[in-house]
Formats: C-alpha cells, structure tokens, sequence
C-alpha cells in the first residue's frame, strides 16, 4: 500500500473516530448531570406509591426471582435478583427513622439456602432491634425459599391463586456417564479422598454418598421445620406434616394456617395502616439503581444499537458454575 493510500485510510479512520465521539457527546449533553450522578452513588430509588406524610412511611421491598447470590455483569443484566443490593436495602429501611412499617413483596419460587436464612435473620433483626412490623404481600410464586423468608413476618397475605408452600431442601445433579460411554468419552479424576468427587456427574453414586448428602439435607430441612414453627407459632410435627414438599394455593395455606389472610398488595397496605395507626403515611417502592454502568450501557444502545453478546464474548465469561448445591427451591 502506497503512502496515499495510507493517508486516505488515517483520514477514514479519523472521521469515523469523530462522528463517534460527537454521536455520544450529542447524547451525553441532553443528560441532566446533577441529576443522575446524584443517584449513582445510591443502591437504589425510592419512588412514591401513595403520597402522605413523608416523616411517616411504609416502605415497599420486592423479591422478585430466584434468591440467590451470584456474580451478575451490570452490563448484561439490570433486572435479575440482586442478592447485596437486596439487603442493603432491608438495612437501609431499618435504620430509616421515618420508616414506620415493611411491606416484602414476594414472588420467587426460593433459591439458596444460605441467601434465604441472610434475608430471614435480617427481618427478626428489624423487628427484635428495630421494633418495625414487617408484612408479606405474596405474589404469583412464593415457595420454598419464597415462605422461608415469610415465616417470621408479623403479617403473612397471600392471595387465593399464590402458589406457596415446597417446604423442603433438594439437591440435584446430572449423570451423564452413560451418554460419555456410548460416545466413547473416557474420565480420569485424582482426588485427595474417598469422597472429594462426590455427586460427580461422570459416575454413579454410591449409596454411602448418598447417606452423606441426605444427613445434609436433613439438617436443613430440620433448620426450616424450626424456623416456621417459631414464626408461625406452630407444632413442628404440624409443620413436617404440612412440609412434605408439596405446593399450596393461596387459599389452602390460609386454611391449614400458613398464612394469616387472603388479598392483594392495596390490601397488604390497608391492612398494615390500620394494624399500627399508619392512616397518614406515606408509601414508597425501593427500586435498584442501575448505577452508572448500566446508564453508559444504555447511552451506547441508544448511539449505536444493541451490542451483540455473544460476539464481544461475554456469555462465556460470566458464565456461573454449576456446581450442584442444596436449595430452598421450588422446581417444576
């Protein structure tokens, strides 16, 4: 290539260079700056439901998805469950002293059973350290892990069509040893002991694995036996008996005494202003604050269109292990 061509290929590069940098500055200036960097350096929002006295509020907390801690790429995905963000929200109302009363606004099928007992031990914190009622408005879906963290609330409202209940722990795993032998794929582990492979999907397990992982699971089933017992003020063998892992419409869980009434989230709202004298407060949603990631990432689609993910390789990435681990989990 001639010393031509080479200027006229810096030339192509260089307007294409600018017409980029003034597509996104001409984006950038139509921002109100003092605006949006004032929420960055919030977790979240607080958005008005119900207008009242702003001394005096409930606030609105939604647990939406499946309750589990993972490592999600804010780029990517601003609208699955954020474990963090989601306590620190729950702390964030608890220290609030204009926060009068907490409305959980459940609709996940559970999730792990670590992630349910943090959010579970932070709403007995609220009430015990706080003194602050926390009511659950449950959604379409608010099983397993979904009613571990309603178990120790004041007030439980389902309604009729909820499905909840899956009172139970379950852990799975893939076999697929047969497939790799009919394909001719051949394993080799080395391992430190008898049982570091256990739940190993290139093999069978044995039957003293499976005693190991079934004393586990037992204890966690115990753990959440206990837990409702104590929230619900019920006998545990009314639990067990209850809890054998089947779901329960709305409806039927009033009846056998798992939830305390029947209505929507208006009605959650009415039935806490008048249980603690709230006529006059106000209402307010926290809702996630994106932060500034996902703001560029917006003002990038908004430029020059939706980035391909599988092309800039990210999926991959952020691809989370599968790893097989106990669950408060509903699964269908």
């Amino acid at each position: 290539m001639n010393n031509r061509r080479w200027v006229a290929l810096a030339i192509a590069v260089g307007l294409f260079l600018i017409s980029i940098v003034f597509r996104f500055t001409a984006n950038m200036a139509t921002t109100d700056f003092e605006e949006a960097f004032g929420f960055w350096d919030r977790p979240f929002d607080e958005n008005v439901i119900e207008e009242g006295n702003f001394n005096e509020k409930i606030a609105v907390l939604h647990v939406e998805g499946v309750i589990q801690d993972v490592s999600t790429n804010e780029l990517l995905s601003s609208t699955a469950y954020n474990h963090k963000g989601f306590l620190e929200m729950l702390r964030h109302a608890a220290m609030d002293n204009t926060v009068e009363g907490i409305i959980l606004r459940v609709n996940t099928p559970g999730g792990g059973v670590v992630e349910s007992a943090e959010i579970h031990d932070q709403i007995a914190e609220i009430q015990e350290e706080y003194e602050k009622p926390v009511y659950i408005s449950m959604g379409n879906t608010a099983a397993s892990g979904g009613y571990y963290i309603s178990a120790p609330a004041d007030k439980i409202v389902a309604h009729p069509a909820t499905v909840t209940g899956s009172i139970g722990v379950i852990m799975e795993s893939i076999n697929f040893s047969e497939l790799a032998d009919d394909l001719g794929i051949d394993f080799n582990t080395i391992k430190s002991g008898e049982y570091k492979d256990i739940m190993s999907a290139t093999r069978d397990m044995t039957e003293e694995e499976f005693e190991i992982l079934q004393t586990i699971i037992d204890e966690m089933y115990d753990d959440f036996v206990q837990v409702i017992a104590d929230g619900r003020g019920m006998d545990e063998d009314e639990v067990r008996n209850l809890g054998d892992g089947r779901v329960y419409t709305g409806q039927q869980a009033y009846e056998n005494g798992l939830v305390d009434d029947l209505g929507s989230m208006d009605d959650t709202i009415s039935m806490l202003r008048d249980d603690y004298d709230l006529q006059q407060a106000s209402v307010i949603e926290y809702e996630a604050n994106a932060g500034f990631s996902q703001y560029l990432m917006g003002t990038i689609q908004s430029t020059f269109g939706s980035p391909d993910v599988n092309i800039l390789g990210l999926q991959e990435l952020f691809r989370q292990s599968n790893a097989p681990s106990a669950m408060y989990l509903y699964t269908k």
